[in-house]
């Protein structure tokens, strides 16, 4: 079997590509690289509340034992950057997460966290892949085993970056709908009175992915009917890396709304520069607030490993992805969806607002309201993928619902911008065998009719 590491880790079906063998072999490797890559103490690792999340932890913590290293395991399950943050804080050489994030109930997943507190780059993983073809890896002398509480310098840390006590005075009613993963608890641990759904262990995820996209949030739109339209939902994913939420009149407000909110607040309200990074399929209304705020900006690859290596260099207020990861200057290359939460709180505090009133004030200062959509596509098989790939590199589109395309960017996957300032990424996932559509325009009828154009073109008969 071959393990290749996508976007953010390495990721298979429970049983059929993750098993306990093939684990102990990827950890194995994933650690020899980390101890010859990075100086430091020790590899942490943590774990999500996945089905066998605990038991693929102590396999991998054995194995490392065995193996030689001085190994740190997790007492409980904790969101993935609580163990990034821990790896950072105690110098650790790396760390190693047993987490799907974001993918359905039947995966799981091993996320190798570098020294630094981000994700490892491509360098560590394609070298941790290379490793894998050897058939032996030799023992080091003396290993040892520690239990850790993940929680512990991970909220120590959270709590230098806000006032609480402000937080304590939310204007309006704000619920955490955990979707039943390791950051559920996130705010309790913090001392705030937040309502919760969805807070308790359940493998399955309620029949839900664990990702907070629309179709999978019916319990946050259930609780939020009856309510005023000022109340809101956060949204935590199932390692608690990417944040979303609702507001109270029903609507999804993504990331592409948020990431938008945060850049204004943090540069506005609380007097921080740097620059600005979003990746390819990120609204063009966060360049737009970046440039208004006197922000730079720079665009990467999806990915947020491409974000950490500019938040490694120099200052970056804040680094987002479309998909709900963001990060933030003065602290560690990594996605947090609890300390977003927190500055989402801050602006319903400062404010007084929701934040849909708040993102509609923006794009009315900015005169630019766009409207996102994306939709995902099983793919058939392997070989259709190559032949679209081979599709999409010979003869890509010119045209796009009959307007022209002005530019063609091959950054990650295939992104067409039309001469009506619309734009459509086609890319396929890097953790699960889908094509991903996106599409920013003017209106709804305009991104629905693009994206299903984009559909019928690239895959006809699905």
């Amino acid at each position: 079997m071959t393990i290749r590491f996508g976007t953010d880790g390495w990721r298979g079906i429970i049983a059929e590509e993750f098993t306990f063998p093939t684990l102990r072999k990827v950890a194995h490797a994933s650690a020899e690289v980390l101890a010859q890559t990075y100086p430091g103490t020790g590899i942490y690792i943590g774990y999500d509340n996945r089905f066998l999340a605990p038991e693929f932890a102590q396999a991998v913590a054995d194995t490392l034992v065995e193996a030689g290293f001085e190994v740190f395991l997790a007492t409980c399950a904790a969101p993935t950057p609580a163990i990034s943050w821990v790896v950072k804080a105690l110098g650790g050489i790396g760390g190693l997460v047993l987490t799907a994030s974001h993918n359905p109930a039947a995966y799981c997943g091993l996320k190798i966290k570098a020294a630094f507190g981000g994700s490892a780059p491509e360098t560590v993983t394609q070298a941790v892949e290379e490793l894998l073809e050897k058939d032996h890896l030799p023992p080091r002398p003396g290993g040892t085993l520690t239990h850790f509480d993940p929680w512990e310098l991970y909220i120590a840390e959270i709590k230098t970056k806000v006032d609480l006590t402000t937080l304590q005075t939310l204007p309006m009613p704000v619920y955490l709908d955990g979707m039943h993963g390791s950051g559920s608890s996130g705010f309790d641990r913090l001392g705030l009175n937040i309502g919760k759904i969805r807070a308790e262990r359940d493998p399955l995820f309620g029949g839900f992915s664990p990702e907070p996209i629309a179709k999978n949030l019916t319990p946050a739109f259930k609780l939020l009917k009856g309510l005023s339209e000022e109340a809101t939902v956060i949204v935590f994913d199932g390692d608690a890396d990417r944040i979303a939420a609702v507001n109270g009149d029903g609507t999804y407000l993504n990331c592409q709304v948020l990431i938008p909110l945060l850049i204004d607040h943090l540069a506005r309200r609380r007097g921080q520069s740097g620059a600005v990074v979003k990746t390819l399929s990120g609204s063009d209304l966060i360049r737009r607030v970046a440039v208004a705020r006197g922000l730079k900006v720079y665009e990467t690859a999806i990915g947020f490993k491409y974000i950490a290596e500019i938040m490694e260099r120099e200052p970056v207020i804040l680094g987002g992805e479309e998909s709900g990861g963001i990060g933030y200057q003065d602290y560690m290359p990594e996605r947090d969806a609890l300390l977003s939460g927190l500055y989402l709180l801050e602006i319903l505090v400062a404010t007084g607002k929701s934040l849909l009133a708040n993102y509609n004030d923006l794009c009315d200062e900015l005169d630019f309201h766009p409207v996102y959509d994306r939709i995902d596509i099983t793919l058939p098989s392997a070989e259709f993928k190559a032949k679209l790939i081979e599709r999409l590199a010979q003869s890509p589109p010119t045209e796009v619902c009959g307007r022209p395309v002005i530019e063609h960017l091959t950054t990650d996957g295939h992104k067409f911008v039309l001469d009506d300032n619309r734009w459509l990424l086609i890319r396929f996932s890097g953790t699960e065998p889908l094509l991903r559509l996106y599409c920013e325009g003017g209106n709804h009828p305009q991104v629905a009719e693009t994206l299903q154009w984009a559909k019928a073109w690239a895959v006809p008969s699905v």
